[in-house]
């Protein structure tokens, strides 16, 4: 079986909310997960059609086509698979030909969507958290972060990793942007890998958030088109931007998002920052919380929200 063939502000809906109020536009998944969903991924730009990939708890991973009639878009689940115990992470390969998803059944498995295979690829000896694609000139793998404290790398010809590493905490979250990759640890740590030649330590970063960290997102340098720093949410309701070489200290900041007032001006509800992504040609970045927000921000030495 084959499968081939936005600009806001902020916006929220109360949970359990059932009114019709849109302003944004947003059109509902079909067929959506059971459970609560822990990873979305587009699909590259390599295939002619939109796909949306998701993860969910309740051990699935989904595939939807999404089709623009005009004014109005639907959204088609083409096909998905099954782990055996929640899916923690997806990512597409770069001709969007396949999907790799790690789960706390301790795989990583390789979903074929051409043949419609899900074949295991990656083994840890605890839940896998992360999992990202590497596509070096001289080496392709993919990339797996676990709670075992090691990051793996996997040469899909081969049963065994390419490369383990053993870290001092357990995965919580990582990027990758070739040739950069970033892990955020249990325990607040921060570790910059460089992916030339090999995956290898560049330099480990002083925590600059107070709390737990829960995601990372690396962006570029948009005249160099390489990647320069990363963004890091807590469950503070903050964000860090942290430049991995600064050339000025005023480059390295933080800001608050995802707080409202409470029930008295002394007291504020504080959220945590559950994902950010970076548009691809603007720099501009969007962040989403458990408040049920998404908020668009510019990058600068401050930070305003859109």
């Amino acid at each position: 079986m084959s499968l081939f063939g936005t600009q806001n502000s902020s916006f929220s809906l109360p949970f359990g909310s059932t009114a019709a109020h849109n302003p944004m536009k947003d059109f509902e998944v079909q067929s959506p997960p059971e459970d609560s969903v822990s990873c979305m991924k587009f699909s590259p730009a390599a295939l002619p059609t939109n796909f949306l990939v998701g993860a969910s708890w309740d051990n699935t991973v989904r595939c939807w086509e999404i089709q623009a009639q005009g004014n109005q878009v639907h959204t088609v689940l083409r096909a998905q698979q099954s782990h055996q115990g929640p899916v923690l992470g997806v990512a597409w390969s770069e001709d969007g030909t396949k999907i790799f998803s790690a789960s706390c059944d301790k795989t990583a498995k390789m979903w074929d969507l051409n043949t419609n295979q899900f074949v295991q690829v990656a083994q840890h000896d605890a839940p896998i958290r992360t999992i990202h694609t590497i596509k070096a000139p001289n080496y392709t793998c993919v990339m797996t972060g676990s709670w075992d404290k090691t990051l793996k790398f996997w040469d899909l010809r081969s049963a065994n990793p390419m490369m383990t590493i053993q870290l001092p905490e357990r995965v919580y979250c990582a990027d990758v942007v070739y040739p950069m990759a970033v892990v955020g640890l249990a325990g607040r740590g921060i570790i910059i890998y460089q992916l030339q030649n090999q995956p290898q330590e560049f330099k480990k970063i002083e925590p600059p958030l107070k709390y737990q960290h829960r995601c990372i997102s690396i962006f570029n340098d948009m005249k160099k088109n390489e990647p320069t720093g990363f963004a890091l949410g807590s469950i503070e309701g903050r964000v860090a931007i942290q430049y991995v070489q600064a050339t000025n200290p005023k480059d390295n900041f933080t800001f608050k998002c995802h707080r409202s007032n409470g029930t008295s001006s002394s007291v504020q509800d504080i959220f945590s920052v559950n994902d950010i992504a970076f548009h691809p040609a603007h720099g501009t970045l969007a962040t989403v919380g458990s408040d049920g927000r998404f908020s668009f921000w510019i990058k600068m030495q401050a930070v305003f929200r859109l």
